[in-house]
């Protein structure tokens, strides 16, 4: 897992499960970041600045623009009894793009040797609540592509579903890819949610072709978010207003 900041050019898909089927899938930019590293990233990506695209560890562990970022995850993983392992630990986000972020979720990975043992899911929605997911098996055995890791869901996220069910995450993370499945699971109705991509090394040429081919960014994400909204209103999806977000920032 050590290297560069690198790039997922990935594709992102939804199904909806249930009485009302809809699906789409759209192409999006993530980065995989060592976030405790003083990394030379290419010159139109920053950590903690303005740039093209930028990190920031506000965004990041904890209430959305409050962020500790990595002191927070270590802090989460240290009291859930990672505190004594040496652990490589990683971000998979979408940057900001001219100073705009949205990030529906984000993903703290805890590696220790070659083996993927943790996983935080740090959850946003568009009504400014987050909450996190902590993923692992009992005694933080490795996490592969076949593990299935089950949680209850907490947050409200979409309004067209209710805050009840379960999230079932399964994380497939080589050298080569990155493939992760949310799958969510509420009697007969649900959603299966993934992302997919290559890593490759993030470069300027990298940036600046996804800038022309996926244009504003993470704004274009919360564009096609209520666009998506809309249409599943039309088909007659009913909505749920917002309930009050759970006290715990993470499960």
């Amino acid at each position: 897992m050590n290297g560069p900041v690198e790039h997922i050019m990935g594709i992102t898909t939804h199904k909806r499960l249930g009485k009302i089927g809809h699906q789409f899938h759209y192409s999006v930019d993530y980065v995989l970041i060592d976030p405790e590293a003083e990394d030379a990233p290419p010159l139109l990506f920053s950590r903690n600045r303005f740039n093209l695209m930028a990190v920031y560890d506000r965004d990041h562990g904890g209430p959305p623009k409050k962020g500790r970022g990595p002191d927070w995850a270590r802090e989460i993983l240290a009291i859930n009894g990672l505190g004594h392992r040496t652990l490589q630990l990683r971000l998979l986000t979408q940057p900001r793009f001219l100073g705009y972020g949205f990030n529906p979720v984000s993903f703290w990975l805890a590696i220790e040797g070659a083996a993927l043992i943790a996983v935080i899911a740090e959850v946003s929605t568009p009504f400014g609540d987050r909450h996190s997911y902590l993923c692992h098996l009992p005694d933080f055995a490795p996490i592969t592509k076949s593990t299935r890791i089950k949680t209850p869901k907490s947050l409200h996220v979409s309004p067209f579903q209710d805050v009840a069910g379960d999230y079932e995450f399964c994380f497939d993370i080589t050298s080569a890819h990155i493939a992760i499945r949310i799958l969510y699971r509420n009697g007969s109705e649900g959603v299966m949610a993934t992302l997919s991509g290559s890593r490759t090394a993030l470069t300027n040429a990298g940036l600046l072709k996804a800038g022309i081919r996926r244009p504003l960014g993470a704004l274009r994400g919360i564009i096609l978010i209520y666009w998506q909204a809309l249409r599943l209103k039309l088909k007659g999806a009913r909505y749920r207003a917002r309930p009050t977000p759970p006290n715990s920032e993470i499960s």
